[in-house]
């Protein structure tokens, strides 16, 4: 798995912080392990909880960052892994338009993203962040629970728990994509995300925009993948 290039962007913005080596290195190593023990899982991305920031790495053009935007705009199993300080598995194909996080399942059958797995990233007994990893097949993370919270057991700790994080998150995120506000679309997808959670359309402006924020993308490229999801 390679980083997305708003990832790239925001590592470059941040610097080295990692003690053991440099951050795009340290999750670089991390994505080849996961790749060991799950051959099918074409995206990981790693989240802070605190500091608002997602690090992202896919196999392919497999658009990762959008599921974590949805999934902070209208839930996900990685919200629910935070809420509940729990590992959560999911398969796309037990989903139901009536069940919730109906627009994730959406989002991840569009992209061909078949399973999920998030694991909590837990220090002290307090939750930090999350890993989500993103399977091609139903099955892509069966029997690998065990050895994929191994990987992630002190390594992907120390990535958003260390330190002395010393920026801004709301530059930051705002700095890692190129927001390049199209308002016409933004009104576009307010009106879906409106419609949705039964809300005014301010309102879904705001949430798009800070879940695009979060998952490290611009609010237009999320906008524009709300308006098509609108429209199937």
């Amino acid at each position: 798995m390679e980083p997305i290039s708003e990832t790239v962007r925001a590592i470059e913005e941040l610097g080295p912080f990692v003690a053991e080596g440099e951050l795009l290195e340290v999750l670089g190593d991390l994505s080849r392990q996961v790749e060991a023990v799950a051959p099918r899982c074409v995206g990981m991305s790693v989240s802070s909880r605190e500091y608002g920031v997602t690090f992202t790495f896919v196999a392919s053009a497999l658009q990762v960052a959008f599921l974590d935007a949805v999934q902070f705009l209208d839930g996900g199993p990685c919200v629910e892994s935070v809420e509940r300080g729990e590992v959560v598995g999911y398969r796309v194909e037990r989903a139901t338009d009536e069940q919730s996080w109906a627009l994730f399942a959406r989002t991840a059958s569009a992209t061909g993203v078949a399973s999920t797995l998030t694991l909590p990233l837990v220090r002290s007994g307090a939750i930090e962040g999350t890993v989500n990893l993103y399977g091609s097949t139903a099955d892509a993370f069966d029997g690998r629970h065990e050895r994929l919270a191994g990987v992630f057991e002190t390594s992907a700790q120390r990535l958003v728990t260390n330190a002395d994080l010393s920026f801004s998150t709301r530059q930051l995120a705002e700095a890692a994509p190129q927001l390049l506000e199209a308002e016409s679309m933004l009104d576009q997808s307010a009106t879906v995300v409106a419609a949705l959670q039964r809300v005014d359309a301010t309102t879904a402006r705001d949430r798009i925009r800070t879940a695009a924020r979060r998952a490290g993308i611009s609010p237009t490229q999320l906008a524009e993948a709300l308006v098509i999801l609108g429209q199937r």
